[in-house]
């Protein structure tokens, strides 16, 4: 099996990798502002369990990958020494800058560039976060590789993400939905292949809690920008799924027979690095 990053277009050397990481930076930066109100991201259990898990203290030296609308990096400003707020797209750091100064944070840095290849020194960071966002990643190893080099012996990576069932059918299903909703997706991983590669690039896992995650379908499909035929073929696939898929994301509709909603799964999972260096 190759990696997406192994994989080379004929057309003046451009990698898919590139190809994907430009469609991510498309879709944010029309979008960036959605993703500061979205509650789903501005709000839940998931950003509290993290917050308090973190033990977040005045010495600490925080990178928040991937930040979006900013919310973790927002969350943790007032307990730790420094932010680095770090995203793919100029127009999401924008918009997550105004959002934190806007709350009087003055510790946050914001900085452009790729989750796959950071621009930090090695043992930079206490914590390292990342929430709602791996799944638009290319190379998700490569990922989880710069996470481990930039954190300090002993820190801590935060991870949150929608995952895919663990049955392949479902899983496929999933990824099906996502990647027609929104252009940029590339997978949402499975619980187990999150703890796999955690463990094997060297990290050790503490904590994973799993959350359910209702989704609006009408709110689901504006934040990606979707358009109204789009919507409506993505509304047939939901209809028109197995009965499996339907109970297992207890897909929701309303009194017209309109898809309403259904439910995912995210989780949280807190690994810590080995105290002593490779």
């Amino acid at each position: 099996m190759f990696l997406i990053s192994e994989l080379i277009l004929n057309v003046g050397g451009i990698t898919i990798e590139d190809s994907i990481k430009s469609q991510v930076q498309q879709q944010f930066a029309k979008n960036a502002g959605k993703y500061v109100t979205s509650q789903g991201h501005a709000k839940g259990e998931d950003l509290s369990l993290l917050v308090s898990c973190s033990q977040a203290d005045q010495t600490m030296e925080v990178l928040d990958i991937a930040t979006g609308g900013g919310h973790v990096a927002n969350a943790l400003a007032p307990l730790v020494r420094r932010v680095t707020a770090f995203d793919l797209t100029e127009e999401m750091l924008t918009t997550a800058a105004a959002f934190i100064h806007g709350n009087g944070h003055t510790n946050v840095d914001f900085v452009q560039g790729d989750a796959e290849q950071l621009p930090f020194e090695d043992a930079s960071f206490d914590l390292v976060t990342c929430r709602i966002a791996a799944h638009h990643f290319p190379d998700v190893p490569a990922f989880v590789r710069e996470s481990l080099r930039v954190l300090k012996p002993g820190g801590k990576i935060l991870l949150i993400d929608n995952v895919a069932p663990e049955k392949e059918n479902l899983d496929e299903f999933y990824n099906e939905i996502e990647k027609q909703r929104d252009y940029s997706h590339v997978r949402a991983w499975k619980k187990s292949e999150w703890i796999h590669l955690l463990e094997l690039t060297g990290f050790r896992t503490e904590m994973a809690v799993t959350f359910q995650k209702p989704f609006q379908f009408h709110d689901w499909c504006e934040r990606s920008g979707l358009a109204e035929e789009e919507k409506i073929l993505l509304e047939q696939k939901l209809l028109h799924a197995s009965e499996e898929a339907r109970h297992y994301f207890l897909v929701r509709s309303d009194k017209t027979g309109a898809v309403s909603g259904f439910t995912g799964e995210s989780i949280y999972i807190q690994a810590s690095r080995s105290s002593v260096l490779n």
